[in-house]
């Protein structure tokens, strides 16, 4: 069986870091509900490649400073 990814992220410190941005702002700013951006956060919810390059955008931050992620077995 193949080795499934585990994508992890810091968007709840990058949110801080930009004047201590809302997840409710990030929301707005990237067209989704509040509860998606916290479910992203806590890594229960994977965002489409669309969504991921808009928060990265919001940060002016390449993907990868955004999101990272391994392989585990």
């Amino acid at each position: 069986m193949p080795k499934r990814p585990i994508i992890t992220n810091n968007i709840r410190h990058l949110r801080f870091t930009a004047n201590e941005m809302s997840q409710n702002s990030l929301a707005n700013r990237v067209g989704v509900t509040r509860q998606t951006i916290a479910t992203i956060e806590k890594a229960k919810y994977y965002p489409t490649l669309e969504l991921a390059f808009l928060i990265a955008q919001v940060f002016d931050k390449e993907i990868s400073d955004v999101f990272k992620f391994e392989f585990k077995g």
